[in-house]
């Protein structure tokens, strides 16, 4: 079994070796799914002859690599829009492209009363020095994490407190280690076994536009039967329970 590749703080990946045949399939993925496709990789090789490396890294950095030529064979992206411009600029194939998860966002602190039953309240008494949110020019969960501000009213209010981490992962990371007394994440993160207790607050979904992820079959993977077979894998209803078990929605 090919060995997972998680870089929380910046992109990574794993090359495949010299001539390696097309069972084995290079994976990049968003950072909000690491936890998701560590546990999805396990099981689609057990079910299968095929074998998966798994490079996590904020879309926008996945798509640059993707567009320079970095030999990913799938992307699952974090939102629909760079998916969509790989198959326009053709380093995807067309018709291959489909919605894997719905993203949500949480307000998450790893103190227990950190967070009350209102997160909106929190954030606006400011009883704390930063706040955490992903680049929003690289990871669609910063751009969700922003307009929620905005449409809060306190985005203005609460810039200077803000923190930026390249990705979701970063993000998390800077409030689980004590950067930052909260932040906004991706739900998955606090829904995670790994997860460090706290308390949380799923952002209503009214506060932020959807957030739909889309796989796509890139060029570079058209001919690799592994790459296909784990983007059907993708499709199945137990597979999609969970995807829906680690707090996104599916349909």
């Amino acid at each position: 079994m090919s060995g997972l590749a998680l870089a929380l703080g910046s992109l990574s990946w794993t090359l495949l070796p010299a001539g390696a045949s097309a069972d084995e399939a290079l994976l990049a993925v968003a950072t909000n799914f690491a936890s998701v496709i560590e546990r999805l990789e396990a099981d689609f090789e057990r079910s299968s002859s095929h074998h998966l490396t798994v490079a996590t890294g904020s879309t926008g950095k996945l798509y640059a690599q993707v567009v320079n030529g970095a030999p990913f064979d799938v992307l699952l992206a974090a939102d629909r829009h760079r998916p969509e411009l790989l198959e326009r600029e053709g380093h995807a194939v067309a018709g291959s492209r489909f919605t894997y998860a719905i993203g949500r966002l949480a307000l998450w602190s790893p103190n227990p009363t950190g967070i009350g039953k209102s997160g909106r309240e929190t954030l606006e008494l400011g009883a704390f020095r930063k706040l955490a949110i992903a680049n929003p020019d690289l990871a669609p969960y910063g751009v969700a994490a922003r307009q929620t501000l905005e449409k809060l009213g306190l985005f203005e209010r609460l810039s200077d407190r803000l923190v930026m981490g390249e990705n979701i992962g970063q993000a998390y990371a800077m409030v689980a280690t004590g950067n930052a007394d909260l932040g906004f994440v991706a739900l998955s993160y606090v829904l995670s076994p790994r997860s460090v207790p706290g308390s949380h607050w799923e952002v209503p979904p009214c506060l932020y536009p959807r957030i739909d992820q889309d796989a796509v079959l890139l060029s570079h993977g058209a001919d690799n039967q592994a790459a296909r077979a784990f983007l059907d894998f993708l499709k199945r209803p137990d597979v999609r329970a969970v995807i829906r078990g680690f707090g996104y929605s599916v349909e």
